[in-house]
């Protein structure tokens, strides 16, 4: 089973729905996940919002925010997940936002700095990556990430 068929199967026992916001990903993750035929069931939409205007136009992140931590940040990643899940009205919504590359990356962020984060009614866990590797390894790594804590986070209970 493919990891977007495993996937669907968890948001349909699940009845839980997801938003996705992404950035550096330019929306691979959303491409992913509707390759499930009747991904419709639990899939409500997504955000490719790759300009600090559209982080703020369209998911509500504070421009203090951008303007303090700077877009690729656990504070910016936070925020988008947390405004797409509102925005869109899901249950569960997911953003990424990173330094692809090959440029703009810093000695604090160095090119491969990623931030996912994971919203839900409890809150939003965010978490640092580095992966290596050219641009499209980059975001190839960031969205089989993304699935798999997604995945993670929908546990299925074994039947007896």
């Amino acid at each position: 089973m493919s990891a977007e068929q495993e996937l669907a199967t968890r948001f349909l026992a699940s009845g839980m729905t997801l938003a996705l916001a992404e950035s550096c990903t330019g929306g691979m993750i959303a491409e992913r996940v509707t390759t499930i035929s009747g991904c419709s069931a639990w899939f409500r939409g997504g955000v490719v919002a790759y300009h600090n205007d559209i982080k703020q136009q369209l998911l509500q992140v504070p421009g203090g925010l951008l303007e303090q931590h700077g877009a690729v940040s656990e504070a910016v990643a936070r925020a988008m997940a947390e405004g797409a899940r509102r925005v869109i009205g899901s249950d569960l919504a997911l953003a990424v936002t990173g330094i692809a590359g090959p440029d703009g990356g810093t000695l604090e962020k160095p090119v491969g700095t990623v931030y996912i984060a994971l919203a839900d009614h409890d809150g939003c866990v965010t978490d640092r990556y580095q992966f290596q590797g050219g641009r499209e390894s980059v975001r190839l790594q960031t969205t089989e990430q993304a699935l798999f804590l997604l995945k993670k986070r929908l546990v299925v209970p074994e039947t007896a």
